[in-house]
């Protein structure tokens, strides 16, 4: 590319003046979203939320985690609740996302400074730091108990976000106490028991308790979704991390002792095939993907063809591969939800895939996204599947010793 001199940008305008399209472009461009303009309506109108294989029942409701950057927590126990509501015949359940939002910060926050490494309080984590918070503590109440003692406002979570961090990264001595202080001032204090009473869908009533928040899971919960049998598959195609291989990443844990973060690198296509394996046998799948990319968020469609940017703009934005978005910090985890359905497009291969979002029920389609298999490949890094759908070779992968990559890696932006 070559400097710009007064003749070139004169040449420029003269140009884009003389060219109808890109003057139309240009007028409703300054007046409205640019990416409307570019919505691609063909493939609008083609979205159907009709699909060939789904898990017998989604939850309810839609839940709603606002700018909480708490994704990694509402996919995970939206994940779990399914085969819960299922044995409690419950039309509607929610687990407390702010009870292990309170125990996450204060657990993290040790183990940062324990690593005497910085807080990093982004966009949400990895379903392996959940395995890892669920290790040793085991807690897991339902939203509607005593634990709605615990605050749910995004003030008060903002706050002991930035609280927290600027406490650990500068203080030399860092106690528990003063951790757990700066969080049940700003959520709240969690009970040590719950009683959870519930009329289920024909009305009989029930309850459950008192019970410690650890046997509450350990009864009710972990019998149904046992996280100690999930496997965490990611699609790294980076040539400098080889298919077949055990990862890591540098300091990412929320819990001192807690469960490694082991990532197992295989193809995108073992992915999506262990993915709809898991939905057609009646369970959800955990995913991590780059959400904003190709993505209409109103609409939810997740679609590599959703904006034609090269009719508006005559440039492409498809110049790069899903590796080399890796390598250059064009592409990384942002967002974790979860897939309910799918459908085949032959024998091997996929056509679209249905996501549970947590943003609201007045997002897509009442909360629901829809995502293409194209948009699969390019954009999901991440899937967590049970062990019972994993041959004996990729399973064997997990007893490698992991390669440990730098905690600036992209594979570890969640944390």
């Amino acid at each position: 590319m070559s400097g710009l001199s007064p003749e070139k940008v004169a040449s420029f305008t003269k140009r884009l003046r003389s060219e109808p399209r890109y003057l139309l472009a240009q007028n409703v461009s300054t007046c409205i979203d640019p990416l409307e303009v570019c919505l691609h309506r063909q493939t609008v109108q083609d979205t159907v939320h009709i699909f060939q294989h789904s898990i017998p029942t989604e939850g309810k409701p839609i839940t709603n985690q606002k700018s909480s950057g708490r994704c990694w927590i509402f996919s995970c126990l939206n994940v779990m609740r399914l085969p819960f509501m299922k044995k409690f015949n419950v039309e509607e359940f929610e687990f407390s996302q702010s009870y292990l939002f309170f125990w996450d910060k204060v657990m993290y926050t040790i183990t940062s400074h324990y690593h005497y490494c910085y807080l990093r309080c982004k966009c949400c984590r990895f379903f392996t730091l959940f395995l890892g918070f669920f290790s040793p503590i085991n807690h897991l109440p339902p939203k509607k108990s005593e634990f709605s003692c615990l605050c749910s406002n995004i003030p008060s979570q903002v706050t002991v976000f930035w609280v927290l961090e600027q406490f650990v990264t500068g203080a030399p001595v860092c106690t528990a106490l003063q951790v757990f202080r700066v969080a049940s001032v700003c959520l709240g204090s969690p009970p040590d028991t719950i009683c959870w009473e519930y009329r289920d869908k024909d009305k009989n009533f029930h309850r459950l308790g008192p019970l410690s928040p650890q046997e509450f899971y350990r009864q009710h919960v972990k019998p149904l979704y046992n996280i100690q049998d999930k496997v965490c598959l990611v699609n790294d195609p980076r040539p400098q991390n080889p298919y077949g291989k055990l990862y890591s990443v540098e300091f990412l844990g929320n819990m001192v002792g807690g469960r490694s973060t082991l990532y197992n690198n295989q193809p995108i296509q073992l992915l999506k095939k262990a993915a709809a394996d898991s939905i057609k046998d009646g369970e959800a799948v955990w995913f991590g993907c780059d959400v904003g990319k190709h993505f209409h968020s109103k609409l939810g469609i997740n679609d590599m063809n959703v904006f034609n940017h090269e009719l508006v703009f005559g440039v492409s934005v498809k110049n790069l591969s899903k590796a080399e978005r890796l390598i250059y910090g064009d592409s990384l985890m942002t967002h974790a939800m979860i897939l309910t359905a799918v459908t085949d497009k032959d024998e091997k291969g996929f056509e679209k895939w249905r996501v549970e979002n947590s943003w609201g029920d007045d997002r897509g389609n009442k909360g629901y996204l829809i995502m293409t298999d194209d948009w699969f490949s390019e954009y999901v890094y991440e899937v967590v599947v049970d062990k019972k759908f994993l041959s004996d070779d990729v399973m064997q992968v997990m007893q490698q010793e992991p390669v440990v990559l730098p905690a600036w890696d992209p594979m570890g932006a969640l944390a």
